[in-house]
């Protein structure tokens, strides 16, 4: 039996904004409202650890609230149809939301990091967390106190899976970007990597990114309109 279609997907922010959370580079989006160095950095942490904390325990909390929309349920379909017909779906997101998840995605790598997830910082274990983190809360693995932080990826940090994705992409039919700025590396430079392997590369997205450019084909509109569409598409094909 003929293999299917391996395809991987990379989402940003724009694939989640009809949920209700916020983009972090349109005008009015997160960091339109928060100095990054602040609270995304390990120099902003040090600095003052409870600023950031509470800037993660918002977003945690709200987080809670949120369901997946039309476009995170049509990857989990999409995943589910190609692996009956023996081929593979993987989302690599730069979210750090559980959108895909809760949708019913099961092949996800979050390359920066969980918001539902916290990490120690002397002994580097990391685990669920669903409350709030503090200064005053001892490492369930290690028992020290104060060093835990959320398990993302903040700026001057390395993404997680690198290798992981690289790999993906050697083995892919397709590459597909939804709901991405096309600025932030290494994920804008996917794209390039994927053409220098003759792969066809999709870009859908509420309008061009920096690197629409480099897609061979590409869709502008909702998230919620345009990844299904695509989605029943390609599974027809």
């Amino acid at each position: 039996m003929a293999k299917g279609p391996r395809i991987v997907v990379l989402t940003g922010s724009g694939v989640s904004a009809e949920s209700g959370l916020s983009t972090f580079r349109d005008k009015d989006g997160i960091w339109a409202k928060y100095d990054y160095r602040q609270v995304a950095t390990p120099e902003g942490f040090a600095a003052d650890p409870a600023l950031v904390h509470d800037f993660y325990n918002q977003r945690r909390r709200l987080l809670k609230g949120i369901a997946p929309n039309a476009a995170h349920v049509a990857l989990a379909e999409l995943e589910a149809g190609l692996s009956a017909a023996g081929g593979a779906l993987l989302v690599v997101t730069q979210n750090v939301d559980n959108l895909h998840e809760k949708a019913g995605s099961a092949n996800v790598l979050h390359m920066h990091g969980e918001l539902a997830k916290a990490r120690c910082g002397l002994c580097e274990e990391a685990g669920e967390w669903p409350g709030d983190l503090s200064i005053d809360i001892e490492c369930p693995f290690c028992g020290v106190k104060g060093a835990m932080r959320p398990d993302v990826v903040w700026f001057g940090e390395t993404p997680k899976y690198l290798d992981e994705i690289a790999g993906a992409l050697a083995r892919a039919d397709q590459f597909v970007s939804i709901g991405t700025s096309g600025a932030v590396y290494p994920a804008a430079g996917f794209v390039r990597d994927a053409r220098a392997l003759c792969i066809p590369c999709t870009e859908l997205n509420l309008e061009p990114s920096d690197n629409a450019g480099a897609f061979t084909e590409r869709r502008y509109g909702k998230a919620s309109e345009i990844v299904p569409q695509w989605a029943r598409e390609f599974l027809a094909e």
